[in-house]
């Protein structure tokens, strides 16, 4: 390995991410012109490895990147898949448990950052509503990019249930300066929000393999929480 490449190794320790951003932010310039990918990449990187983080953190944006490959390799769902990819890498890009505009936030942060990078306003447009919605995890029917993308966000509910412990130990400990009577009331009503969709997952693939287990592991946390 040369000087150059152990330096770039240490700037950033997760240089397989960093291939799939820059491969990502090229395939959706499609040929244009545009300054390099990689230091937009790493900004996010670094965001992701934010001190704050527990669940939202660089395995969390890892873990939605290889949903999105899959429902594209199982279930064919189209859509603009280099977007949705984009809209996974900003989804959670600012992320301060106790603030409520993240989402927001870090839509704005898209279109500031992929302007730059050289995708047309109805790219960047496109990616900064994928990234909103995420809010809500809430896609009009036959919004095929925003059921792709909250689908594969929404994945790690369907988790074998070790896992889902994990994942909602995790989410805890970023809410660890709220007081556990707090805490329980406001997970319960995040709880009870999504059981209130008419389906967790919106794609026939995340419909067909994840629905059920993902009912059943918000149903368990809910009673867990109130009983």
């Amino acid at each position: 390995m040369t000087t150059e490449e152990e330096h770039a190794r240490d700037l950033d320790p997760r240089p397989d991410l960093l291939q799939r951003w820059n491969a990502t932010l090229l395939a959706a310039r499609a040929g244009r012109e545009g300054p390099d990918p990689a230091p937009y990449g790493r900004n996010l990187l670094s965001r992701w490895a934010e001190p704050q983080r527990r669940y939202h953190t660089v395995t969390h944006l890892r873990a939605v990147l290889d949903r999105i490959d899959e429902l594209a390799d199982q279930g064919g769902e189209g859509g603009e898949l280099e977007l949705v990819r984009l809209a996974a890498w900003f989804h959670d890009a600012v992320y301060r448990p106790d603030r409520s505009e993240n989402e927001e936030r870090s839509a704005a942060l898209a279109e500031k950052a992929l302007t730059e990078a050289g995708l047309t306003p109805r790219e960047v447009t496109e990616v900064a509503r994928l990234v909103r919605l995420t809010t809500t995890h809430d896609p009009a029917p036959g919004d095929l990019n925003g059921e792709t993308l909250c689908d594969a966000d929404l994945a790690i509910l369907a988790s074998d249930p070790d896992t889902y412990r994990g994942y909602a130990a995790a989410v805890r400990e970023e809410y660890s300066f709220v007081p556990e009577p707090d805490f329980r009331a406001g997970r319960a009503a995040v709880l009870r929000q999504l059981l209130s969709l008419p389906r967790l997952f919106r794609t026939p693939y995340g419909a067909a393999a994840w629905e059920g287990r993902g009912r059943q592991n918000l149903e368990r946390e809910l009673t867990e929480l109130t009983g």
